[in-house]
């Protein structure tokens, strides 16, 4: 069955502030980072600089939620997937209330474009 990848990085509004579409076939999660151009930015520090203060300090490095197949980056936070201390229980409650954010972007895209639902249909 053909498919496609996509990577989308959105905010907690729903507003999208990156796509990348890949091909069908090897492009897993990791593969796809390689070649995101949003990505690329990142690594070569020229995205978009954000700042942002928790817990009485300042930071300078976006991060993204992912799962456990995106590398061992800073910028990714990854699921705490049995949180046992209220600490991380918290955090892992708050992690999937916006997880759900990012879910509900996908309802949106899926809702406007078609292709992202299902199989791409082949022509000759």
């Amino acid at each position: 069955m053909p498919i496609i990848i996509l990577e989308v990085v959105a905010s907690y509004d729903r507003w999208i502030w990156h796509t990348f579409f890949g091909l069908p076939g090897s492009l897993k999660n990791i593969n796809v980072i390689d070649l995101s151009p949003g990505f690329q930015e990142l690594c070569e520090d020229r995205a978009p600089k954000c700042e942002y203060v928790a817990n009485e300090h300042q930071y300078n490095i976006r991060y993204y939620f992912s799962n456990g197949i995106h590398p061992q980056w800073a910028t990714f936070v990854k699921i705490i997937p049995l949180p046992q201390r209220p600490k991380k229980k918290l955090f892992a409650q708050r992690q999937e209330s916006v997880r759900k954010d990012v879910k509900r972007t996908f309802g949106v895209l899926q809702a406007r474009f078609a292709i992202v639902c299902g199989p791409a249909r082949l022509m000759d």
